[in-house]
């Protein structure tokens, strides 16, 4: 059965192309929920930007939709971009992701 942290390791792969760090350790998708779709598993994901003003967020979200639809068992996704919470890399990001940054 599909689960959300097998959705967010398909998204893994996508990457903020200004910081070069995937869009999940950066911590801006917020949440995964599952329904059904005319009998099949439909995704629904809420990811944010690292800021609402990014020239690349037409680009983002259509990978990030791929990346979830490749997830095996997942039938359809949508992707609802949203701005509440506001992304703050301290209290969103992974350890790792910090790191990466230079934030500690």
């Amino acid at each position: 059965m599909v689960d959300e942290e097998m959705v967010k390791e398909s998204m893994q792969s996508v990457e903020d192309p200004e910081l070069g760090i995937s869009i999940v350790e950066l911590g801006l998708v917020y949440a995964v929920r599952f329904g059904d779709k005319d009998g099949a598993l439909h995704v629904e994901v809420d990811m944010t930007l690292t800021s609402p003003g990014c020239p690349m967020a037409a680009e983002i979200m259509a990978a990030a939709h791929m990346a979830a639809l490749s997830t095996e068992g997942v039938d359809s996704v949508h992707i609802n971009l949203i701005w509440t919470p506001r992304w703050d890399a301290k209290t969103h990001a992974s350890e790792d992701a910090l790191m990466d940054m230079g934030i500690w």
